[in-house]
């Protein structure tokens, strides 16, 4: 039986840690992101591109207007994305290096090696589809190691729910090749369906959606991205009902208001789920997003530093089969 890769990787990550430990007193606890993005400058069209983090708020569109993204939110201070490839990479590699990141990346395959040749110690390597990568270009690339982790994968979209045959036969596979798998569940930009992705549906969001998926694949290992928000009591009994499902909480922790993240996270906590909570970024073309979202997990003061570190690190390690690290 193959060492996974992913346990070489954090385990190169934690032997300079160690070195570092005898010249500070108590260097940062490391973080694994479970949702990262690896991306080109132009994803969502010519940079530099406009976000809005932690104040927003989501203003009305008047029909008789073309959908526009900035027209759809706003707030006091927005981010703006770098304008070139390589700034991306490096800005979000210089964040996670400050912050002790170890990130799941997914993106084009080629800009994922990239990422992952300019810093093999800081990303896991993963797969953006919705649908559209061929099954075979999948199995060649997880025994290369080209991939570790299938996800992000957008089905919803493409308007497709987990039964239906394009991710039947993606969970079919990953479960056969026992593949980490990162499933969109839950928002995307304000206004999608009027945007660049008209077959998004909100309807879609539902957690319970993958129930008769995971009955079909128990020995899947899934995680459910943005933590299926905002149908919490959905989300709730998803995972009470199926033990082996995690939930990351993805770009929640910096696009909505700080209070509304919080409050979600914290029924998730209160509930008794905590153990399978993973921290996520979400981050895409903005490297202050992954600060923001870290500082939202740390300024939550209904979480002990225990529980931090779960969300952090340790709920991550166990789902990825990794040494756990437990300092809080």
């Amino acid at each position: 039986m193959r060492t996974p890769r992913v346990i070489v990787t954090l385990a190169l990550l934690l032997i300079p840690l160690a070195a570092a430990a005898q010249h500070t007193a108590r260097p940062r606890p490391p973080i694994i992101d479970m949702h990262l993005h690896a991306l080109p400058a132009d994803w969502f069209g010519p940079p530099p591109q406009r976000i809005c983090t932690g104040d927003v708020t989501f203003l009305p569109r008047d029909t008789r207007d073309s959908a526009d993204l900035a027209r759809l939110h706003a707030c006091l201070v927005p981010l703006w994305s770098p304008t070139s490839d390589d700034d991306v990479m490096k800005q979000t590699l210089a964040m996670m290096e400050r912050y002790n990141v170890v990130g799941v990346a997914s993106g084009p395959v080629d800009v994922v090696r990239r990422w992952h040749a300019a810093a093999p110690g800081r990303i896991i390597p993963g797969l953006t589809s919705g649908g559209e990568t061929s099954l075979d270009s999948i199995r060649v690339w997880a025994a290369d190691g080209t991939i570790q982790v299938l996800g992000e994968l957008m089905f919803q979209y493409r308007g497709l729910g987990p039964s239906d045959s394009v991710p039947e036969a993606y969970y079919a596979l990953a479960e056969r090749l026992d593949l980490p798998v990162g499933v969109h569940v839950g928002p995307g930009p304000p206004g999608a369906a009027y945007l660049a992705t008209p077959r998004y549906r909100a309807s879609l969001s539902n957690p319970l959606l993958l129930e008769e998926t995971l009955i079909r694949h128990p020995k899947l290992r899934l995680y459910v991205m943005h933590a299926g928000w905002p149908m919490l009591d959905e989300m709730l009994a998803l995972l009470y009902g199926h033990p082996q499902v995690y939930v990351d909480l993805g770009v929640i922790s910096w696009i909505l208001p700080r209070k509304e993240f919080h409050r979600y996270l914290r029924r998730l906590v209160e509930a008794g789920f905590g153990k399978r909570v993973m921290f996520g970024s979400d981050q895409m073309l903005w490297p202050q997003g992954l600060r923001i979202a870290i500082q939202a997990v740390e300024t939550a003061d209904f979480l002990t530093p225990a529980q931090k570190r779960d969300i952090f690190y340790n709920n991550a390690a166990r789902f990825l089969r990794i040494p756990r690290h437990t300092n809080p």
